[in-house]
């Protein structure tokens, strides 16, 4: 009735076998067209911040942060699934500060607010291939190419927006 089942396997092989398995049959994108013409359900995730590498905590949040679409897309809900960075605050100015060498506001100013903008900028995206493949393992099903990114001009602007509208 069954094929029996090896006595060994190989766990890094067979994660390997099911994320080829979803790629080659484009499992998530056949998940939106088979609903296209189904209720609306969509989801912004709360962003990381990608300056750091991702650790086991970022596995548990991203597993919950699945939950919620996995289940309205179960529910047969057309679940458009929106990635997002966050590439603002403190981890990232300090991330900088410490590759700089920089320990104060004086020092910043000495080194020129737009060039320390600029190094903050660019910091945030330094760790990205390993967020990338970090969600492909985890099977967290999200548009990483559409991200929102906190330092875009139109985040920006949507943010001061809806709050003049609250």
């Amino acid at each position: 009735m069954f094929d029996p089942l090896p006595s060994h396997v190989s766990f890094p092989q067979l994660e390997e076998q099911i994320l080829q398995f979803w790629k080659e049959r484009r499992v998530y994108e056949q998940s939106l067209e088979m609903r296209r013409d189904a209720p609306r359900f969509v989801f912004y995730e709360g962003p990381p911040t990608a300056n750091g590498m991702p650790h086991p905590g970022h596995c548990l949040t991203r597993a919950i942060k699945d939950l919620f679409p996995r289940y309205q897309t179960m529910r047969g809900k057309l679940c458009e699934r929106k990635a997002g960075w966050d590439t603002h605050g403190l981890p990232v100015e300090v991330e900088v500060c410490k590759d700089l060498g920089i320990h104060s506001k004086e020092e910043i100013e000495q080194y020129g607010v737009e060039p320390f903008i600029q190094k903050c900028q660019q910091s945030v995206w330094r760790y990205m291939k390993e967020w990338e493949r970090l969600t492909e393992r985890l099977g967290f099903w999200i548009h990483l190419d559409e991200a929102y990114v906190t330092y875009h001009q139109s985040y920006v602007e949507s943010v001061w927006w809806s709050l003049k509208n609250l």
